[in-house]
């Protein structure tokens, strides 16, 4: 039996919602700013599904991953359909001329007999992780947009 954990991390970017949606609705481009996670392939014949690997030290993991839902300019919603079994959303809010909010919430399974580790660290350490994500993502923005002479 597993259970599934959910974390959240958001971060405001003063760049226009419509630029850090082009950025982040560019699968390929999340090595950019995710630290473990080493490629992502969008899959041509299907483009809804792609490969992510994650890597870190010894650890690797790969899954497919299907885009469930898209709302241009506010929400990717995904889920893996083999390997790390892991599901979750990026929502995006438009706070017109002070940039963007843009909130990322991952969930994964684990084992429920390791259900008391995420509340002892485990959990603290996906949501700093997930939270210096969002961090290089706004800087990653925030220098293409001044790189492309984007608002």
């Amino acid at each position: 039996m597993a259970d599934w954990l959910e974390h959240s991390a958001q971060v405001e970017v003063p760049v226009s919602v419509d630029a850090v949606w082009d950025l982040w609705s560019d699968l390929e481009q999340m090595p950019n700013w995710m630290k473990w996670i080493e490629s992502v392939k969008v899959q041509a014949d299907r483009p809804e599904l792609s490969r992510w690997k994650f890597a870190s030290g010894n650890f690797e993991f790969t899954w497919l991953s299907r885009i469930l839902r898209e709302v241009p300019h506010q929400i990717i919603q995904w889920e893996s359909v083999d390997g790390l079994p892991n599901r979750g959303a990026i929502r995006f809010y438009d706070r017109k001329a002070d940039g963007s909010i843009v909130r990322l919430t991952v969930g994964f399974k684990i084992p429920a007999v390791l259900k008391w580790m995420d509340g002892l660290f485990l959990g603290k350490i996906v949501e700093s992780t997930l939270q210096a994500d969002m961090d290089r993502f706004r800087d990653y923005a925030v220098k293409h947009a001044q790189a492309n002479g984007i608002h």
